[in-house]
């Protein structure tokens, strides 16, 4: 956009030339074709990935914020883990062993 308004600039300051207002026009669309271009294959590639991470880093968070406050209300440790795994896809979640001893089969 400042490479636009810049052109815009030139080009209205030199109205009483009209062979330099087709030149600083160009430079003026030009301008908004480039930045048009970097944003689109730049920078909204790049916000897409800083707001997934920074959603991750919340979740994270939030996980952590949880667990701490279980943890301090001495909340049966099979309900941390039942309130904590909430946070993870069903598909992901591990069962809980109850007892610390494994079965053998």
């Amino acid at each position: 956009m400042l490479g636009t308004l810049i052109g815009l600039i030139q080009m209205l300051s030199a109205l009483q030339d009209p062979e330099t207002i087709g030149p600083a026009m160009a430079i003026a669309l030009l301008t908004t074709f480039y930045g048009s271009l970097l944003a689109t294959v730049v920078f909204l590639p790049i916000a897409g990935k800083l707001r997934a991470r920074t959603l991750s880093e919340v979740t994270n968070l939030e996980i952590i914020r949880e667990g701490c406050i279980s943890i301090l209300t001495n909340d049966h440790y099979a309900h941390v883990y039942e309130q904590l795994s909430s946070y993870l896809p069903e598909a992901t979640r591990k069962p809980l062993r109850m007892g610390g001893k494994q079965k053998r089969s």
